[in-house]
């Protein structure tokens, strides 16, 4: 698999998002016509129903212990997604295909078993995912000391993948002394919102502001020798944005923020993830760090350190594709 050079490659700028929180529709659009009243009692009655079965969930699943927690959502996951969400089912499935060419039907078979498995872990692990903190024997950590020499040295940008329990990392972070912010968009639902931060709050996780915001604060954090957390794995729209997996490289995903935001402030990058062993354990592990080869944001500079960070993170996640979280999401051309 080779990408194509980067003189080869048509390099469009990354557009510019801003996030936008959705407002409480007020008494009087309930009577100000059908949409509005719809979307009135969708956000106060219906979207409400949700959260409190989201919040009751939450809660009933803290009563239980770590590993319990961890097979309860391996068991949901095997059970619901082959039946409630047929489309990124097969989605999964035909991305495991043509990522891992060579498989036959009963390694297939496995490696979608284990994807709805890991699936249905991280939606139940959120409720306990604090409480490792309290017990570092489950989780094996390799090579930190490549971040704690580059902190020492200078800015960071911490590359996560969404693998295993990328929760899982703030807790590695905080006990190596090292506190990165992070940038951030909270899901739609108000419940899975307030969740989530709370969760990631306790774990030491530091939030800057979602989409566009988020580009000021972090050049400063990084100008003034801080640490910043970014995830370079994503999917945009259903469609694969990052690994490129043999797609022609571009710079409109994380690859290309992260690589530029290390240009213009020296950053060094330093790419993580975390893997799954049996039930609630996990592997840690630091890639080698990455320094950018100058300080031009021109994009076809860029894009060179943009294929060296993809080189580094696309092997890791093709080797634990069962365990991605963004499996479940299309490759956008056909591979090379």
């Amino acid at each position: 698999m080779i990408n194509p050079k980067p003189s080869e490659t048509k390099l469009s700028k990354r557009k510019a998002w801003r996030f936008m929180a959705p407002s409480a529709p007020r008494l009087r659009e309930l009577f100000a016509g059908k949409e509005s009243r719809r979307a009135f009692m969708r956000y106060w009655v219906s979207d409400n129903l949700w959260n409190i079965a989201h919040l009751a969930t939450f809660y009933g699943l803290r009563l239980m212990p770590m590993d319990v927690a961890s097979r309860f959502g391996a068991a949901l996951g095997r059970y619901a997604i082959p039946r409630y969400h047929k489309v990124a089912a097969q989605r999964a499935r035909e991305t495991m295909s043509r990522l891992r060419p060579g498989s036959d039907d009963e390694e297939q078979a496995r490696l979608f078993a284990d994807y709805c498995s890991s699936q249905g872990r991280l939606m139940t692990e959120f409720s306990v995912v604090n409480r490792i903190a309290a017990h570092p024997e489950r989780i094996s950590v390799q090579n930190i000391e490549f971040v704690k020499q580059a902190a020492k040295a200078g800015p960071v940008i911490m590359v996560g993948l969404h693998l295993g329990n990328w929760e899982i990392g703030p807790i590695v972070m905080r006990n190596a002394n090292l506190h990165p912010h992070t940038m951030y968009v909270p899901p739609n639902d108000r419940a899975k919102a307030w969740i989530a931060s709370r969760v990631r709050k306790k774990a030491g996780v530091r939030f800057l502001p979602p989409g566009l915001e988020a580009v000021r604060p972090a050049l400063k954090l990084l100008k003034q020798g801080g640490i910043l957390s970014i995830f370079c794995d994503e999917a945009f729209a259903g469609k694969i944005r990052g690994p490129f997996f043999g797609q022609s490289p571009h710079l409109e995903g994380n690859l290309g923020l992260a690589v530029r935001l290390a240009r213009i402030t020296g950053a060094t990058i330093c790419p993580w993830y975390n893997v799954r062993g049996k039930d609630f354990r996990f592997v840690f592990t630091a890639l080698p760090p990455i320094i950018p080869s100058g300080n031009s944001t021109a994009p076809e500079n860029i894009i060179e350190d943009v294929i060296r960070l993809n080189a580094a993170i696309e092997p890791v996640i093709k080797a634990h594709l069962e365990q991605w979280y963004f499996v479940d999401s299309s490759l956008q051309v056909e591979m090379r």
